[in-house]
């Protein structure tokens, strides 16, 4: 017997990351991951515990790589769209992202920019980065799609003169703002663990 849920978190990587963890704590575990669609087979309730993290800004071979080296690890991973591309044959320029996956095709890692990771339920927290210089990384990658559609949204504003690009500047202005919030907390834990 398995269960398909219909859900769309878009960048909410903390909120998909609960919603598996209770979906988990129910008795589901995740077998596949769609554009919309989850599914999910029967487990142990809370036997596994969930990670989502965003990949986009890698090459293809690079996330690969990592999902690999992730599955060597004994994790299970299925990749994740963060938007609702319906397109089939699409290229798209990243231009905030790492050399190599600028540019993104079906191929590559269009439709493929978040990783989930499942682990056994061991009791303690699930982190992918432990390391303070790790996250910090993290959250400057994770900062500068929101920073590239922050100048762009305000660049088309000001020479189209529409509301919409306004819309899409607070969005970003919230990525930013949320990333920002995450570096100035783990600075400020790198200081205290200095003493």
């Amino acid at each position: 017997m398995s269960k398909k849920c219909g859900r769309y978190f878009g960048g909410l990587l903390s909120s998909q990351a609960r919603w598996l963890d209770k979906m988990s704590d129910q008795g589901w575990r995740l077998v596949r991951a769609e554009r919309l669609i989850y599914e999910f087979e029967p487990c142990r309730p809370g036997q596994v515990r969930y990670c989502v993290e965003y990949i986009g800004n890698r090459s293809h071979a690079d996330a690969e790589g990592y999902r690999c080296f992730l599955e060597d690890l004994g994790y299970r991973t299925f990749y994740k769209n963060v938007n609702l591309n319906w397109n089939i044959g699409k290229v798209v320029a990243r231009p905030w992202a790492d050399r190599g996956g600028r540019l993104a095709a079906d191929a590559t890692t269009l439709n493929r920019e978040l990783l989930i990771v499942e682990k056994e339920n061991d009791g303690k927290q699930f982190q992918l980065h432990t390391t303070f210089e790790d996250k910090i990384r993290y959250y400057k990658a994770m900062r500068r799609p929101g920073l590239f559609l922050l100048a762009m949204s305000v660049a088309l504003g000001a020479v189209l003169r529409t509301w919409v690009a306004g819309i899409f500047a607070v969005l970003a202005l919230i990525q930013i703002v949320a990333c920002q919030i995450e570096l100035a907390r783990l600075e400020k834990q790198g200081e205290l663990q200095e003493w």
